[in-house]
């Protein structure tokens, strides 16, 4: 078994849509990047890869390539497993925390944990989303933006002692 840690974070932009974990968020701004910015499965994406020694998001889908402008992030995780199971791991779990004054987390994650169990292949039994508040304090107390940080642990691949 390995673990991996992700972490995210993206300003908000009000001129987008919100997608966190795959589902689209309503009455909230979305958030800046160079595909759809869904912060939760890029830190997920992180983890995973992180996990199994594969680099990161960065490396695999660079925010210079047009190619990944507006891309759904939940189709780059899924492509990320794939590279996981292609080199003999799998995603046993994930555990992710949103760190939000808005929106509220709680009443999408369950959404969430479908559409994210889906892409890491672990059903929603294998995946935790949770939201935190930053009680008011720095950047994200004021409202400017969220973050994210994920963990996932990953059986190893054969010859690793699994």
């Amino acid at each position: 078994m390995r673990t991996g840690v992700g972490y995210d974070s993206h300003r908000f932009d009000e001129t987008r849509p919100l997608v966190l974990g795959g589902v689209s968020i309503p009455d909230a701004p979305g958030l800046k990047g160079h595909s759809d910015g869904d912060a939760v499965a890029h830190a997920i994406t992180d983890a995973v890869l992180g996990a199994a020694g594969l680099g990161d998001i960065g490396a695999l889908f660079p925010d210079t390539d047009p190619a990944y402008e507006g891309a759904d992030s939940i189709e780059l995780l899924a492509s990320a497993v794939r590279r996981l199971r292609e080199g003999g791991f799998r995603v046993v779990n994930v555990d992710a925390t949103v760190i939000a004054e808005r929106p509220r987390i709680g009443p999408h994650a369950e959404a969430m944990r479908e559409r994210l169990g889906r892409a890491l292949g672990t059903g929603p039994d294998g995946v935790s989303v949770k939201g935190k508040s930053n009680e008011g304090m720095g950047w994200i107390g004021r409202g400017e933006g969220l973050a994210v940080i994920a963990v996932a642990t990953v059986a190893g691949a054969a010859g690793d002692g699994d």
